[in-house]
C-alpha cells in the first residue's frame, strides 16, 4: 500500500482514480497495469466490484506464478488539460500548506475544471478545502463521471478479475 501524498506515481502510471491496484514484480517489471481493485467487500454495493476475483489472481500469481491475462492493456498517456490539472493541483496544494487559501482555491478549481473525472485531484480536493471525500459533493461528481462513461486511465473494474 501507497499513500502518495505528492501524487508524483500518479502522475507516472497516468492513475485517474483511487484506489487503484498496480502489480509490480521483483524486478520492478508491471505485471499488471492499473486497476481498480479492493482487497474486501466494504464498497461492493456502491461500486459493484467484488474483492475475490482480484484476491484470487493475486493468489495465483505469488503462489503459483501464474500472471494475470489483462489484454495488454495499455494505460493511455494524461491528455494535456490532465497534466496542466495535475499542475494547478501541486500549485493549490503548495499554497494551502503557505497558509493562501485564496491562490489554493482558485488552482484547486482550476485543476476539477480541466479534469473533471480525475479522482486524485478531485477527490483529493475535497478534504483539503474542508468539504467531506465521501460527502455531497463527491456523490455529484460521481453522478458526473458515471453519467461521462466511468472514464478511467488503466484497466475498468469490471475487467479487474478477469
Amino acid at each position: 500500500m501507497l499513500i502518495d501524498q505528492q501524487h508524483v506515481v500518479t502522475e507516472l502510471y497516468a492513475i485517474s482514480n483511487v484506489p487503484t491496484v498496480i502489480w509490480v514484480d521483483e524486478d520492478d517489471r508491471i505485471v499488471r497495469p492499473n486497476g481498480v481493485a479492493f482487497g474486501t467487500d466494504t464498497v461492493t454495493a456502491f461500486t459493484g466490484i467484488e474483492a475475490k476475483p482480484h484476491l484470487d489472481l493475486i493468489r495465483r500469481w505469488v503462489i503459483e506464478g501464474i500472471e494475470p491475462e489483462t489484454g495488454h492493456v495499455e494505460v493511455e498517456d494524461l491528455s494535456e488539460d490532465e497534466v496542466l490539472a495535475r499542475l494547478h493541483f501541486r500549485i493549490a496544494a503548495h499554497a494551502r500548506r503557505r497558509g493562501d487559501d485564496a491562490t489554493a482555491a482558485r488552482h484547486f478549481a482550476r485543476a476539477g475544471e480541466l479534469a473533471p473525472h480525475d479522482w486524485t485531484i478531485r477527490r483529493a480536493t475535497l478534504p483539503l478545502i474542508g468539504d467531506d471525500p465521501f460527502g455531497a459533493t463527491f456523490f455529484a461528481m460521481y453522478q458526473e463521471w458515471e453519467e461521462a462513461g466511468r472514464p478511467y486511465h488503466g484497466i475498468p473494474g469490471e475487467q479487474a478479475g478477469v
